[in-house]
Order: C-alpha cells, then sequence, then structure tokens
C-alpha cells in the first residue's frame, strides 16, 4: 500500500500498472492530467486483515491526504490485494 501511495505522489504510471492484478487492471492510467494541481500530503494506514506470510488475500484500510487548487482533501478507502507468486498486487478499493 504504502508503495503505491509513494507511486501516485510521483506520478509512477507504470509501477502502478506493475502492483495491479492484471484481473482489474485499467489499460492505462493519466496521472499527467493530474500533474501541477493534486499534492499528496501523507498516508495513514488505518487497519489491515490478513496479509501475513501465510495469506493469499489481504486488505488495507487507509487514508491519504492531498490538495488540490490549494484545498486539503481526504480520501479513504479500504483497498483488497492478492498475493501471487509471492508478490501483492492490488485488486480493488470501496472508497468511504
Amino acid at each position: 500500500m504504502r508503495s503505491r501511495y509513494t507511486a501516485y505522489a510521483r506520478g509512477d504510471e507504470a509501477y502502478l500498472l506493475a502492483s495491479w492484478h492484471p484481473s482489474t487492471r485499467p489499460q492505462a492510467l493519466d496521472l499527467a492530467a493530474d500533474a501541477g494541481l493534486v499534492k499528496w500530503l501523507g498516508l495513514e494506514v488505518l487497519a489491515t486483515e490478513a496479509g501475513g506470510a501465510a495469506d493469499a488475500e489481504g486488505v488495507v484500510e487507509f487514508s491519504a491526504r492531498y490538495k488540490v487548487g490549494g484545498k486539503a482533501e481526504r480520501m479513504r478507502e479500504r483497498s483488497r490485494f492478492l498475493r501471487e507468486d509471492g508478490r501483492w498486487f492490488y485488486l480493488s478499493g470501496e472508497l468511504s
């Protein structure tokens, strides 16, 4: 989760797509459209479920702070991840 947040903050579309599960991965992202408009300020992991060494699935609930046009915003999501071949992939998220 932290690495995906960092990728969003840096505009690293290649990493985001590579860490997205193929079953739900979009064809492309366009983070450049938000460049200069969105400034990411911080990530707080609120809760985790499973995701241990023996688990194939995990959930991360987080809150991310950012600014758009100088106005502070907060996004909260429960993200689902799957582990395949020892690597975690983002599957889906539900905003709350």
